[in-house]
């Protein structure tokens, strides 16, 4: 596969990933805004005259459930760190330049994973090791 020999992206180019990096950062912050509004609506589900054992079940489930969307939210925060994160780089001008060999990252990817540091040929490699 040819390198590119280019070192980093255009302003035109750096321009388009930025707009994609910021829907990505609104998208994921209303997701996280829909979690965490999950953790303060799940204590008031309406189940105080339901059977001891049923309220049993559903506690065991509410508690599975509050540990997920826990899981989730903190996963959501990192992705939106990590976008963030990918416009200091565009604004840096070095963004889309893979950390590992200093080649840029295709456009493809990056329009898929805009927060990739890694190109695919340096992501491969990681995995072998």
């Amino acid at each position: 596969m040819a390198k590119n020999v280019s070192t980093r992206y255009s302003q035109k180019d750096l321009d388009y990933f930025k707009k994609i990096i910021l829907e990505k950062i609104e998208s994921a912050e209303r997701d996280l805004s829909l979690l965490k509004e999950s953790f303060d609506n799940s204590s008031s589900n309406g189940t105080n005259d339901t059977y001891s054992t049923f309220k049993a079940f559903e506690e065991g489930s509410e508690t599975l459930s509050k540990e997920s969307n826990t899981l989730l939210a903190s996963r959501q925060e990192k992705f939106i760190r990590d976008l963030r994160f990918a416009l200091i780089r565009i604004e840096n001008k070095t963004y889309g330049v893979c950390r590992q060999t200093g080649a840029l990252i295709s456009k493809k990817r990056l329009e898929l994973v805009p927060h990739a540091t890694l190109s695919i040929e340096a992501k491969k490699n990681q995995r072998k090791r």
